[in-house]
């Protein structure tokens, strides 16, 4: 019973934090500037702290240490979509007064992708705890894969899942302000806004499937997981807009990110093996934060003559659905993505 309360009531203040923040706070489509940015990203910040101090006092040491560095893995690996973001609204040059309803919607359907496969995967381990090699196996493999693309730039102008979109549906040329469908000669098109967060979706899911596994690598406790990753992802939308502007200064966090992957799938093969915690949670906690914190100081320390004009180019990423571009040096032209269609008496929906 105690658990069912815990899970509704932390999903009520999930709720109410979403109804705040488009209701109240973003109502309006206005750029998010960088000051209101920081102080979002501060504010989701503090209620992780908090929420997992409880953790601590409520249900124990164990749990409060498993709360902390699952936040800390997600959070890291969340910065890795803010790269992916940047990528994809460039690309399709998207209004930067529109980006934020893409972020919310896109970061809403994270939210329930999220939970849908943590269910899943607990509920898979629970009944095949043989599951727990292939999901260790499956974090080193990606942490390697990490490290072998770091450097590769995304061909977006080829993305299978844009062209799969615009031979489906009708697509307008432009955006029509903040909307992601429009009705025009009583025909229903999507705008290059609705395509955009298609593509976001689609980054979320995929990202999901590398990150989840992750943090099962630390517990098994689905609530621990589950809020650890909305927290991270709360707090993803403020931090995009927070460091959109430097981002490209972050390169080398890539690095530390894929040992990450590494470290803990190892953990998770080496404890599954044993059947016992040869490698302790604090050691995981500690471990993530050195290769968190070593690899953005290096970022810094490495981007700080990096030429404004070459920060563009510096933003690698990988994209799903698009191939690595033969020349990474070249970037593909910024537009809007739209069909040929012609458009006369527009009506928006």
């Amino acid at each position: 019973m105690n658990q069912l309360w815990m899970w509704l009531g932390f999903n009520l203040f999930v709720l109410l934090l979403l109804a705040l923040d488009l209701g109240v706070l973003h109502r309006k489509s206005d750029t998010v500037g960088i000051r209101e940015a920081l102080l979002l990203s501060l504010g989701y910040f503090v209620l992780a702290i908090l929420f997992g101090l409880g953790v601590f006092h409520f249900l124990g040491a164990d749990a409060g240490y498993e709360f902390f560095t699952g936040y800390l893995i997600e959070k890291s690996l969340s910065v890795d979509n803010i790269f992916v973001f940047v990528l994809i609204f460039s690309h399709f040059a998207v209004p930067a007064q529109y980006q934020h309803r893409v972020l919310f919607w896109g970061i809403l359907g994270a939210l329930v992708m999220r939970a849908a496969l943590i269910l899943v995967g607990a509920a898979v381990i629970q009944a095949f705890h043989w599951v727990i090699y292939l999901f260790g196996g499956f974090l080193v493999f990606t942490g390697i894969k990490m490290l072998l693309t770091i450097n590769q730039h995304p061909d977006l102008e080829r993305n299978r899942f844009a062209r799969l979109i615009r031979r489906l549906f009708r697509v307008t040329d432009e955006y029509v302000g903040n909307r992601f469908f429009v009705r025009r000669d009583g025909l229903l098109y999507l705008t290059p806004l609705m395509v955009v967060l298609i593509l976001v979706e689609v980054t979320d899911l995929v990202f999901a499937l590398d990150s989840i596994p992750a943090i099962f690598a630390i517990t098994t406790d689905p609530f621990i997981i589950y809020t650890s990753n909305v927290f991270a992802i709360l707090g993803l939308r403020a931090l995009y807009f927070a460091l959109v502007g430097i981002i490209h200064r972050f390169h080398y966090l890539k690095y530390g990110l894929s040992l990450v992957l590494v470290l803990v799938g190892t953990k998770m093969l080496v404890n599954a093996a044993f059947d016992a915690k040869i490698i302790p949670t604090e050691w995981a906690l500690i471990s993530t934060a050195l290769l968190i914190g070593g690899s953005m100081l290096v970022s810094v320390i490495k981007t700080r003559h990096l030429p404004k004009e070459v920060a563009a180019e510096s933003i690698h990423g990988w994209v799903p659905g698009s191939p690595a571009e033969a020349n990474s040096g070249k970037t593909s032209p910024s537009r809007p993505l739209g069909t040929n269609n012609k458009a006369t008496d527009k009506k928006d929906l």
